[in-house]
């Protein structure tokens, strides 16, 4: 079965950092393309990064590029999200997901980002 596990969510102020990371186990992980993608109150789910398998490359939406990198360790099984200079327009459920962009993929529950001053 395969299980997602979010952490590293909370409450910052404006142009602080946020780093997330997702536990991923009951798939080959290395093998697997990851995403990230996201969840405003009352909008639609967003993709905000990706990264292929193994070493693959990475990819990121316009509103995250230059303040957001995904990064994956292979030997923890686990994803990462560092996010840089937040803002309030971040504020989301990010949620980890397998797949490229991972919109209709398997989720995990998902960690809360505010950003508010």
């Amino acid at each position: 079965e395969v299980q997602l596990v979010e952490s590293g969510g909370g409450l910052v102020q404006p142009g602080e950092s946020l780093r997330l990371s997702c536990a991923a186990s009951g798939f080959t992980f290395i093998g697997a393309a990851m995403s990230w993608v996201r969840q405003a109150p009352g909008k639609r789910l967003e993709w905000v990064a990706g990264i292929g398998s193994g070493s693959g490359g990475t990819y990121y939406a316009d509103s995250v590029k230059g303040r957001f990198t995904i990064a994956r360790d292979n030997a923890k099984n686990t994803l990462y999200l560092q996010m840089n200079t937040l803002k309030p327009e971040d504020t989301a459920v990010y949620y980890c997901a397998k797949g490229l962009p991972g919109l209709n993929g398997v989720r995990g529950q998902g960690t809360q980002v505010t950003v508010s001053s």
